[in-house]
């Protein structure tokens, strides 16, 4: 009966199960990670404290942010009013756009005409622009439309391929609202040219010229008398001939339109602001 008794009088004892352990240890290590991760992170002081600013704003209240690395709790006092917060000089600076047709100082001054035709150019030849079929540039007194040899002309051939002629016509369609002498030359590389047709480079550039001139004029919207070709062969190269890519590149002809005026041009403010060349 004694021993019976001390068995009752025994309590069951808690055992942990064996997998707690091994959760414990997992949860420690996840722990030590995520503080390991955020030791090394780096946190933005500017933009914490412009987001803190713009919250305490949308909740309708003022607020004072330390300007210690780690920054103090926000401190939030109610106000009836909305106020902004007041710039401060770490704002962030807003990006400064340089409206070239101004008046102002601005570091080159492109006339009004320049802007004018190099934006209606890039607006009428948006996908070949994006396709590098051909490019617009300008500088103080010029616009440069520059169209590559492989989308213009075969291998040593001077005759534009078909695809080609609907784009120079909507060329001409912009260029005849516009005035100025137009230039068209035609480039080549430095490598001497194999052609019973062709004597040198400054025959076949002369004769790529000549045939954008054709069709610049063909239609007569852009009076013939407004036009000159000229043949370059291998000199003022983009990049130097030392590759096959290099080379491509500078076998080109060019249009260049030297002080254009527009007529019936659009209102400044709705002309892009700036034009990269």
């Amino acid at each position: 009966m004694t021993g019976i008794s001390q068995q009752r009088r025994r309590k069951p004892q808690n055992r942990t199960p064996a997998w707690i352990v091994t959760f414990a240890d997992l949860a420690t290590l996840l722990l030590t990670f995520f503080i390991l991760l955020l030791s090394f992170a780096e946190m933005d002081i500017e933009k914490y404290r412009a987001m803190a600013n713009s919250m305490s704003v949308a909740f309708g209240s003022s607020n004072v942010l330390a300007e210690d690395i780690g920054g103090s709790p926000l401190t939030m006092i109610e106000s009836d009013t909305v106020s902004l917060p007041e710039p401060s000089e770490s704002a962030v600076d807003e990006p400064e756009f340089i409206d070239e047709r101004s008046s102002g100082d601005a570091p080159t001054k492109i006339p009004g005409g320049v802007i004018e035709l190099a934006s209606r150019l890039i607006s009428e030849l948006e996908s070949e622009v994006a396709s590098e079929t051909l490019n617009v540039n300008y500088n103080e007194d010029r616009v440069v439309i520059r169209f590559s040899e492989e989308a213009t002309f075969r291998s040593g051939e001077a005759a534009i391929k078909p695809d080609m002629i609907p784009i120079i016509e909507r060329v001409v369609g912009v260029l005849a609202q516009c005035s100025g002498d137009v230039l068209v030359s035609g480039y080549t590389d430095d490598r001497p040219i194999s052609s019973s047709r062709y004597r040198s480079n400054w025959d076949l550039s002369a004769a790529r010229a000549v045939s954008v001139v054709h069709e610049l004029v063909l239609n007569r919207q852009l009076p013939a008398e407004r036009v000159v070709a000229a043949g370059r062969a291998e000199t003022n190269p983009l990049v130097p001939n030392d590759s096959a890519a290099n080379r491509a590149k500078n076998r080109r002809v060019e249009i260049a339109i030297r002080d254009p005026e527009c007529a019936d041009a659009a209102a400044t403010e709705t002309l892009p602001v700036e034009i990269l060349p």
